[in-house]
């Protein structure tokens, strides 16, 4: 099953961009997925399990290497877009 992630990440710290980069690069280094990014979020698509696996395993990272974090995620069953 196909799915589409919406996600942000509001570092709680002064410097927010760096933090932002680093989690939109490391996605991106995920050959089974479909990452494209906007102003205000990062859009991934794919498998559900691949897409899931990723999430779990780049959100823990972030979470590790920052002090506070938020991240906003929205999820779609079945994208229209591949």
């Amino acid at each position: 099953m196909k799915v589409a992630v919406d996600i942000s990440l509001y570092p709680l710290q002064e410097d927010l961009i760096p933090p932002i980069r680093n989690v939109i690069e490391r996605l991106k280094s995920h050959e089974n997925l479909y990452v494209e990014t906007n102003s205000m979020s990062t859009q991934i698509r794919g498998e559900y399990d691949d897409v899931m696996a990723v999430l779990t395993s780049e959100l823990r990272t972030t979470f590790e290497l920052l002090p506070k974090a938020v991240f906003v995620i929205k999820m779609l069953n079945n994208p229209i877009a591949d």
